[in-house]
């Protein structure tokens, strides 16, 4: 299966985002799988203030691996980012299942992500023109 990992690391070190994109590649490596692409987006503001471990954060330093692996090998790349102190946040996306269903979906990972493709989502809880039925207010 081809996933996206998306990771926010503790700025300051840049050594640190390394030793941990190294990790969860040779994790996805020792378990047969694929590493697609990998790019350092550098530091930057988070979208609000997190906190991890007992400590705020304002910055992160973010990465981007896409790979292919197993569905036991994704979760273990998940559990080591979840107990590693250094990570602030991050997110596994799959992509897709089968290689003939994907082959349009690969991309290259060049740092942008086309967040808007051109069409309006609205937001039920803000656009006016929805209608809310049932007990929540």
């Amino acid at each position: 299966m081809l996933y996206e990992l998306i990771a926010v690391v503790r700025p300051g070190n840049l050594n640190h985002v390394k030793e941990i994109a190294r990790v969860a590649g040779q994790q996805i490596l020792a378990s047969n799988g694929v590493i697609r692409g990998m790019k350092n987006w550098g530091q930057f503001d988070l979208p609000r203030p997190t906190t991890k471990h007992q400590t705020q954060h304002r910055q992160g330093h973010y990465f981007v691996m896409q790979f292919d692996a197993s569905v036991k090998a994704q979760q273990d790349v998940r559990r080591f980012l979840s107990l590693d102190p250094r990570m602030i946040r991050f997110s596994v996306i799959k992509i897709g299942d089968k290689l003939g269903g994907i082959n349009g979906a690969i991309e290259e990972v060049d740092g942008e992500i086309p967040w808007n493709s051109g069409t309006q989502v609205r937001n039920p809880f803000t656009d006016p023109r929805t209608t809310r039925t049932g007990p929540l207010r």
